[in-house]
Formats: structure tokens, C-alpha cells, sequence
């Protein structure tokens, strides 16, 4: 497919971007990266740690609280964006990471550490190798992406009925889809960003806020692939 209007905007402004893309680029990428770090040092810190696994796991609410906390945050960072000063939005981005790592603190207690580390870096490949082809690709992926999207639904809707089946074999099939959706929207979103970040005149803070932007939703593609992956290939202590 050829490139579409978006994209032929994009090319025609290059030059005049060229000096703050590289750098909102880098950003995205540093931001996604120190998520990740303290995604990690939190989950290993609390899966460590008797009394906070106490704490934790000692009554169910206290998941529940902190997953609908998660997702209130990504919620109102997101509509709230435009409004949000940059301190603030990276600080909420930091926040949630922490209280993602808070909640996957139980892979480290249902697999073994070699096999998360293997499926941690099997991860960083595989997003790697599809975060540059969305980057170069001039392929227009929009519409791969919005069918991607739509099952995307379709998976979770699927999750929450496999809660109450109970099916392994249904779960191994879901983790698949999983793994293809989020290799696809890695793809999709790297694309994206590219394309909204070659559009902004300078460095300012609207720019860095979409960088900030950009950043969650490769954080989010990167986290849920890892978690797919991990249920396929993770060893179980």
C-alpha cells in the first residue's frame, strides 16, 4: 500500500524537523526504558520480600485495588494530557510503572528466574526487530493496526470468559493471539509516534509530551508481549 496523506505531510516537513525529531525520539525510547527499570526493580523488590508478599497477597482486594488504581491512572493521564504539565505527566508515568511492577510481582513466584530473563530478552528482540520495521517501514500499517485493535477486544473479552472456563488449552491458544497482536501493534504504534513526532515544530513541552505519550504506549506493547511470551515459554517453579 502507498504511503498515505499523513505520510506524505510527514515527508514534505522533514527537513523542517529534522533538529528536534532525533532528540523527542530519544526520549520516547529513555522514557519507555526507565519504566521498564522501575517496573522491574519494583516487582523483584516486593516478590523478595515476605511482608510485603503479605501484604500483597494477604487479602484479594488489595490486587484489585491496585489494578483498578493502574488503570485509573493510564486513564487520566491519557484524557488529561493536554492539561497536565510534563513534571506532572512523567511523575503519574513513573507512578504507574511502579504500581505495574507492585502487581507483577507474582511471575517471580510462579517462574523460574532463568526462564523470565530468557523471556525478557526473547522480548526485547522481538519488539526490537518490530519497533525498527514500523520506523522504516513505508508500508501504511493504520489499517492493519485498527484490525489489530479490534481483536485486541476481542482478546480480552475472551480472557475474562477463559477466567470462569478455566480452559489451559484455551489459555496456551489465547497467549498466541496475544503474542501476534501486540508483534503487530508494536509495529503500529512505532509508526505512529514516528509520524506524530515528525509533525511538531521544536522541542517545547506539547512535543515532550507526546514523546511521554509515545513512550506508555511502547511500554504497554512491551509489557504485554512479555507476558504472552512468558506464559508460552516460561519454565514454572
Amino acid at each position: 500500500m502507498e504511503v498515505n496523506e499523513l505520510e506524505r505531510l510527514v515527508h514534505g516537513r522533514e527537513g523542517a524537523v529534522s533538529a528536534a525529531f532525533p532528540a523527542l525520539m530519544r526520549k520516547v525510547y529513555v522514557w519507555m526504558a526507565m519504566a521498564l527499570v522501575i517496573t522491574g526493580i519494583c516487582a523483584y523488590g516486593v516478590a523478595t520480600s515476605p511482608n510485603l508478599l503479605q501484604i500483597l497477597y494477604g487479602n484479594r482486594a488489595t490486587i484489585w485495588i491496585l489494578l483498578i488504581a493502574e488503570l485509573g491512572l493510564v486513564f487520566y493521564t491519557t484524557a488529561r494530557i493536554d492539561k497536565l504539565s510534563l513534571a506532572t505527566a512523567t511523575t503519574l508515568f513513573a507512578i504507574y510503572s511502579a504500581l505495574n511492577g507492585v502487581t507483577l510481582s507474582s511471575i517471580f513466584l510462579v517462574y523460574s528466574m532463568a526462564s523470565i530473563a530468557k523471556v525478557f530478552f526473547i522480548t526485547a528482540g522481538t519488539f526490537g526487530a518490530m519497533a525498527l520495521y514500523g520506523y522504516f517501514t513505508r508500508t501504511d500499517l493504520s489499517r492493519i493496526g485498527n484490525i489489530l485493535f479490534m481483536a485486541l477486544i476481542g482478546l480480552i473479552i475472551a480472557t475474562v470468559v477463559n477466567v470462569f472456563l478455566r480452559s489451559p488449552m484455551f489459555d496456551l491458544i489465547l497467549s498466541y493471539i496475544g503474542v501476534a497482536i501486540f508483534v503487530g501493534l508494536t509495529a503500529w504504534d512505532s509508526q505512529k509516534i514516528k509520524q506524530m513526532l515528525l509533525l511538531q515544530p521544536d522541542l517545547g513541552e506539547t512535543a515532550q509530551k507526546f514523546a511521554l505519550m509515545g513512550a506508555l504506549t511502547l511500554y504497554l506493547d512491551f509489557i504485554n508481549l512479555f507476558l504472552y511470551l512468558l506464559r508460552i515459554f516460561g519454565n514454572r517453579e
